[in-house]
């Protein structure tokens, strides 16, 4: 994975910048976050400074941790836009209140989503429920506005008939999932069949889903000096699509054919593979450079017709 504070060689970029509809807020900036690592005034400094860049339309929001929230007191210089702000919600249910009402406070900030884990895999449905009644309390309270979005992350392996139950919950409330494709340990990523049943479950509720981690490149590939086996975004999102269309996504997400992926997208075109990001909204990577010089080197900048 390449430097996340490394500026993309664009030499070889004869496109125009503007990228195509199906990149737009795709990666969310998780730079501090492993393996990444970066300092978070570095990060966010990154973040800002990346709006005036070619490739700032493919970047969303700046996802920081609950508890490193009031680190940013005063990073933010005055005179920027507001960062979107994305919180990983470590203390579980109860921290949903806390986070949001310190986000609040935050000057030059503006809170665009929530996440958190089901933690306790005993009780899937009562963690689900305990989620659902903290974000209605936070509402409630008037500390969350209608429009930030929860997105809640399901366990690792094949889903359970508590995990199944514990999307039914979510699917009910209309809150996201989100699924973990990698990190720093091998385990942390699913194989095909895992993800592909995860995809599956999500669209049979009508839930638009987010990724994290591992995603930093578009063709599934191993690294070569971890030796683990990544997923590729367009993988995904290729696969999202070939699901709601009534086919397998197993096979697609197992593609380590660039050419067989971009093919495939062509086929599908431009307007399908935009409408497709309702249901895969995005993914987190420490890295925006990866997935920005994948599409160009692929030549799906600017769009996969011909």
């Amino acid at each position: 994975m390449s430097d996340s504070t490394a500026t993309p060689d664009r030499d070889h970029w004869d496109q125009p910048a503007q990228p195509a509809p199906a990149w737009l807020r795709m990666v969310d900036d998780a730079a501090i976050f492993p393996p990444g690592n970066a300092a978070l005034d570095t990060a966010l400094t990154d973040h800002v400074t990346r709006r005036r860049e070619p490739w700032a339309e493919v970047v969303d929001t700046f996802v920081i941790s609950d508890h490193r929230l009031a680190e940013l007191r005063d990073l933010v210089p005055g005179d920027a836009d507001p960062v979107g702000l994305s919180i990983v919600i470590g203390a579980g249910a109860g921290g949903l209140a806390p986070a949001t009402s310190t986000a609040q406070r935050l000057d030059g900030m503006s809170l665009s989503g929530l996440e958190v884990a089901l933690r306790d895999p005993a009780d899937l449905v009562g963690n689900a429920r305990r989620v659902i009644a903290a974000l209605d309390q936070a509402l409630d309270l008037g500390v969350l506005d209608e429009d930030v979005t929860l997105s809640v992350e399901l366990p690792q392996g094949q889903p359970s008939s508590g995990w199944l139950a514990a999307a039914d919950e979510l699917a009910a409330r209309e809150i996201r999932l989100k699924f973990r494709t990698g990190g720093v340990d091998a385990e942390l990523f699913p194989s095909a069949d895992e993800l592909g049943a995860w995809i599956t479950a999500a669209l049979d509720r009508e839930s638009p889903f987010k990724c994290t981690a591992g995603l930093h490149h578009a063709v599934r590939h191993r690294d070569r000096e971890t030796g683990f086996e990544h997923h590729g975004f367009l993988n995904v999102l290729l696969a999202t699509r070939v699901c709601l269309d009534g086919g397998d996504p197993v096979e697609v997400l197992r593609e380590e054919s660039a050419e067989a992926l971009v093919t495939l997208a062509r086929e599908l075109g431009d307007d399908t593979l935009s409408r497709t990001r309702r249901w895969f909204t995005g993914f987190g990577s420490c890295s925006i450079d990866d997935p920005v010089e994948d599409l160009h080197e692929l030549g799906i900048w600017t769009g996969v017709a011909r």
